[in-house]
């Protein structure tokens, strides 16, 4: 089954390792960091009744609802990490930590809640140093958001030029609890957001949620939900209300040959991960085959991509950054997937789809290895 697959091990139980990823959630006590994870669960759960996350925090607030956290089936590992602030004892710690995570709960993905810490540089300089040791493989940072709550924000306290440096590692900022205030208060926290003079892409919540493929990238435990709609509502979330305006827009993405073995053209796909906008494209996810002829690289070449012997490789590109991830023979893929070089899902800022979308379909950024065209088909999602 899909579901007891973990990123540490593959299905016939060798030894090939599967980066975990990690999450990085920080803002301020009360912006409402828990409730955006335990919106997350049932999202997860239509794509995977068996993903687990393990939760490292720097603080138990709210011990109710940390004690849902830590009863739910889909959260494998509620961890307090270090008392007070996250960002100031880290080495050592997080390493041990996240080891001790990776050896007894095993999950499909960490996230890391710090609260206290507007500016998350020294966790995720920290993360990162962690892949380079491990070579890639046993861990990858897969995104930093930062939740504000937008009726009780009042902007960053420095905006000296070190604290600029620092919110570029800031790849998403979610505006929660906008609800209740009008939108005048809402252009007025976007004008603070401004004052450090870095572009960060936004999203407003709804009610605190936000959609799945917003917010964590694509994994081997989740590689059966790339298909159409999977940046939106999964089987199971027909309840939720979706009258709220859509924050982003979604491409379904898929690329068809004829000769088999065949994969995509590197070189063309490396030039659209490099040059693809991070204030237009949010997310690209992807499942594809590179064929004998190309070689795909990491955006951080420090850390080498692991040759996948069958050629079908993970791909996540999150605000700028991406990796590529070997698929282990028994990752189950969803099943129209099979017959396809690679199937993309394009998460966009609101208005940029329609424009991405004639880009796709022009040709020159998506295409097969040598002279065949294949046959690219491009959806709007939502």
């Amino acid at each position: 089954m899909m579901g007891d697959l973990h990123p540490s091990t593959t299905p016939n139980g060798d030894n090939e390792q599967k980066p975990i990823p990690i999450t990085i959630l920080t803002g301020f006590l009360g912006a409402g960091k828990t409730t955006l994870i335990l919106n997350l669960l049932p999202q997860l759960r239509a794509l995977n009744p068996n993903y687990t996350l393990a939760l490292l925090k720097n603080e138990f607030g709210d011990l109710a609802v940390d004690s849902q956290l830590a009863s739910s089936s889909s959260i494998s590992s509620v961890k307090e990490l270090l008392n007070g602030c996250i960002c100031c004892n880290l080495v050592g710690s997080l390493s041990s930590a996240l080891k001790e995570l990776r050896e007894t709960a095993r999950p499909d993905r960490v996230i890391i809640e710090t609260s206290g810490s507007a500016f998350p540089a020294t966790l995720a300089m920290e993360v990162n140093r962690l892949v380079r040791e491990t070579g890639g493989r046993e861990w990858v940072l897969d995104g930093v958001v930062s939740v504000i709550d937008v009726e009780n924000w009042g902007g960053y306290e420095d905006v000296s030029f070190t604290a600029r440096l620092q919110a570029r590692y800031t790849d998403l900022v979610v505006l929660n609890k906008w609800e209740g205030v009008g939108e005048r208060r809402v252009e007025e926290v976007v004008d603070r957001l401004g004052d450090l003079e870095v572009e960060t892409a936004r999203v407003r919540s709804d009610r605190g949620r936000v959609e799945v493929g917003v917010l964590l990238g694509l994994d081997s435990s989740l590689a059966a939900g790339l298909v159409e709609g999977e940046g939106g509502n999964g089987e199971g979330e027909h309840e939720h209300d979706h009258g709220h305006r859509n924050e982003v827009e979604v491409l379904s993405v898929e690329l068809k040959g004829t000769q088999k073995g065949k994969g995509v053209d590197a070189g063309k796909l490396m030039g659209l991960l490099g040059k693809a906008p991070k204030d237009e494209v949010y997310r690209i996810k992807a499942v594809l085959t590179v064929g004998g002829e190309g070689e795909v690289k990491n955006s951080d070449e420090d850390v080498p991509v692991t040759k996948s012997q069958s050629g079908r490789y993970i791909l996540n590109w999150a605000f700028g950054r991406w990796t590529f991830t070997a698929m282990g023979g028994g990752v189950k893929e969803h099943e129209s997937s099979g017959e396809s070089v690679l199937r993309m899902t394009v998460v966009l800022a609101r208005y940029e789809s329609t424009k991405w979308k004639r880009k796709l379909e022009a040709g020159g950024l998506l295409e097969l290895e040598g002279d065949e065209r294949g046959e690219l088909v491009v959806r709007k999602i939502n």
